[in-house]
């Protein structure tokens, strides 16, 4: 009885949205008009580039690096040569660091989120201003201060070692754990910022009703509050997985280049082995990553609904 009480509490709350949307007007001719800008603009940028990467793919270069219109499945049989599986280890070493990354992100961001979202105005304004100050500097200077941190007379070792925690400097740079640092830094302000915005939407009232009918913690976050914020999680794990997972400056830098990820190697095929077939079937593989991680979320979503 309690457990479907507090099922009938999430479904009352996420129905008023529901219908709501079902009663949306259809858009007419003006405001088609004023998408028009943003349809152009995703054709000439978006749509046009990947076609022409998708034509690439199947080309092939002569000896002098020049791409030859020639039909061909090379560059995707090189990339899934089960013999000699070096880029379908790049493939899985790019996925399990962006899925760590992702894990984290989650992990850490989603408390913060929550956490700012129940703040009176004043407080949260400010709150968020404190997520956003990471992109007031570069990108590049962000991530030359943590090599300063990591380093091996950094000053986090500098520290452990003063406090006695540690007996000599710990080898942190050009490490996985480097590079999982540097992207959790780069992407986390993109998980908490989609998170707060779904979180400061859900009422408190909610929460309380679904104590008042016997739900606990866990099954009121599990049940309640993960169901009414998953659209800023599944958002912010499409902003920090799929970049992530594409990021080769952070593995560069922060990795000194000894675990390359497809980023890496894609940038590594177009501006130094000039061999831009090969590159563009090497992005082809990253835009279905990018799919398959976006059908991933809407299933998750559709799955939700169907449940509740």
């Amino acid at each position: 009885m309690q457990a479907t009480n507090v099922t009938n509490a999430t479904n009352a709350a996420t129905e008023l949205p529901t219908t709501a949307t079902n009663h949306a007007r259809r858009p007419k001719l003006f405001g088609w008009l004023l998408i028009a800008p943003m349809v152009l603009w995703l054709a000439l940028f978006v749509v046009a580039p990947l076609i022409i990467l998708l034509v690439y793919s199947f080309c092939q270069r002569d000896d002098l690096g020049r791409i030859v219109y020639q039909f061909t499945w090379e560059n995707y049989a090189r990339i899934f040569d089960f013999e000699n599986p070096i880029y379908l280890r790049t493939l899985w070493l790019s996925i399990l660091y962006a899925g760590i990354t992702t894990a984290l992100c989650i992990a850490i961001g989603y408390p913060v989120a929550w956490f700012i979202a129940r703040q009176r105005e004043t407080v949260r304004n400010r709150l968020l201003m404190l997520v956003m100050i990471p992109f007031w500097t570069s990108f590049l200077i962000r991530t030359y201060a943590w090599i300063t941190i990591l380093s091996h007379n950094g000053l986090l070792n500098g520290f452990l070692e003063a406090a006695k925690i540690i007996p000599g400097p710990l080898e942190m740079m050009y490490t996985p754990f480097a590079v999982v640092i540097g992207l959790l830094y780069a992407y986390l302000p993109f998980m908490i910022l989609p998170i707060y915005g779904s979180a400061e939407k859900v009422d408190d009232s909610l929460v309380d009703a679904a104590h008042d009918l016997g739900a606990g913690p866990f099954r009121a976050f599990s049940d309640v509050i993960i169901p009414l914020t998953w659209p800023g999680i599944s958002a912010g794990i499409l902003l920090v997985f799929v970049p992530a997972i594409g990021m080769f400056a952070i593995t560069e830098l922060m990795g000194g280049g000894r675990q390359p990820m497809i980023g890496n190697v894609i940038q590594n095929q177009f501006l130094k082995a000039r061999n831009w077939p090969f590159g563009a079937a090497l992005g082809i593989i990253f835009t279905l990553l990018f799919i398959l991680a976006y059908a991933f979320v809407q299933y998750r979503a559709s799955k939700q609904n169907h449940n509740q």
